[in-house]
């Protein structure tokens, strides 16, 4: 089986990619900078394709029956911005139909639940329902994945260069979840793929672990530099909201973060597609 895959060259998107290749399907990757995606992935087919130019996509999703999506919202997008998880998905999933891909599978969030809670509403989150409702709507087979915190975004999103940023403090406490053993259940649900079959899993990683004592453990274990956790409280942040979208974006992610009361539900995920074994502390040890 042929698996297209858009957003390969991500965070997240690269640990999915090589577990799909590692468990033997062929990869197609689409990609904008097809230079980029070959160097990091040189045993897979990579092809141009945009997002943004629907008239690409046909072509590059000919002859593959699965089609994998990695998309997200940037931290600098207005919502006047052309987003990839809504307008370019709605460009996909048509390109799909005539293309003749059969089942999609897309990384979401657990936590965009939080979206009407205590009055909260976020412009993104509304994005993010949208695109849910988009799949299930398409008629397409699909398989979705609903994680909690990623490892990774404490290394990446949140490290300020020898700092580890947390927002705000809660004693909620998400099941954070590596990247990789995500992909290994990524490939495990498309082996398990049948025509007509919908999947839909919960992604939670081995314990819950609140925001601070996550980060605390991370820098304790990781071994490529040394790094310490700056707290931060939110009021602080709020005063950029009206200037940096980025700190817009910042303050209602950590809101939601620390708001969500996760609980566990990934035991059905667990089952079918194995139970994920790297803790914060295993990750940061081996962290590059």
């Amino acid at each position: 089986m042929t698996i297209t895959i858009i957003g390969a060259t991500g965070m997240l998107g690269q640990p999915v990619t090589r577990e799909l290749i590692t468990a033997g399907f062929a990869v197609r990757i689409i990609a904008r900078n097809v230079a980029e995606a070959k160097r990091l992935f040189p045993t897979a087919d990579v092809v141009f394709g945009d997002l943004q130019q629907p008239d690409s996509l046909p072509v590059a999703l000919a002859g593959c029956e699965t089609t994998y999506l990695n998309l997200s919202v940037k931290q600098t997008e207005k919502p006047s911005d052309f987003h990839t998880e809504s307008d370019g998905l709605r460009h996909l999933l048509e390109a799909a139909k005539v293309a003749g891909v059969k089942r999609i599978m897309y990384l979401s969030s657990i936590v965009m639940r939080y979206q009407g809670t205590n009055g909260f509403d976020w412009w993104v989150f509304r994005i993010k329902h949208e695109a849910v409702a988009l799949i299930k709507a398409s008629g397409l087979d699909y398989s979705l994945f609903y994680p909690s915190n990623f490892m990774e975004t404490m290394l990446t999103t949140q490290r300020m260069g020898p700092l580890v940023l947390v927002l705000g403090r809660s004693e909620v406490k998400p099941w954070f979840i590596a990247a990789r053993d995500y992909g290994k259940q990524v490939a495990r649900a498309l082996q398990l793929a049948q025509p007509g079959k919908l999947q839909e899993y919960v992604i939670q990683g081995p314990e819950p672990v609140n925001q601070l004592e996550a980060a605390r453990r991370l820098v304790a274990s990781y071994t490529e530099a040394k790094l310490r956790v700056l707290e931060m409280p939110l009021a602080l942040l709020r005063f950029g909201q009206l200037f940096s979208q980025q700190a817009d974006y910042g303050v209602h992610i950590a809101e939601a973060l620390n708001g969500y009361p996760e609980q566990f539900e990934a035991e059905r995920t667990w089952t079918d597609l194995g139970k994920p074994m790297r803790t914060i502390d295993s990750f940061a040890a081996g962290a590059r």
